[in-house]
């Protein structure tokens, strides 16, 4: 069974860059044709997809979210991250990363990480 783990800082300053690392077990980031995405969860708010690096290494991001967020991967370690710069108190949330079927369903979740922005 494919697992993710969700590292990094639980707490971070407003303006300075969020950066997480998923680390896949028991599956190839490589593997055709999944996608491997990171998704959050902000306090009493829903579920927000944030981008995804494809097995074949093309990313997409969330318009909302693209001038800011930067998602990369490591083969040789098969982990992939996610940077969001200059963060506010409203990026504040749980972070998720997950494997995407071809479909864009979010079939493996990482137990999340909680992230909070403040000073």
């Amino acid at each position: 069974q494919v697992q993710l783990q969700e590292s990094g800082p639980g707490l971070v300053k407003p303006s300075q860059t969020l950066s997480l690392t998923c680390t896949v077990s028991n599956g190839s980031i490589s593997a055709s044709y999944y996608g491997w995405s990171w998704v959050r969860q902000p306090p009493g708010k829903g579920l927000e997809w944030m981008g995804v690096i494809n097995y074949d290494g093309t990313i997409g991001y969330s318009l909302s979210l693209k001038s800011r967020t930067v998602i990369s991967r490591d083969t040789s370690k098969n982990q992939f991250s996610l940077q969001l710069s200059s963060v506010t108190p409203e990026d504040t949330a749980v972070y998720y990363c997950t494997r995407d079927l071809i479909a864009g369903t979010h079939d493996y979740w990482g137990q999340g990480l909680q992230v909070t922005v403040s000073s």
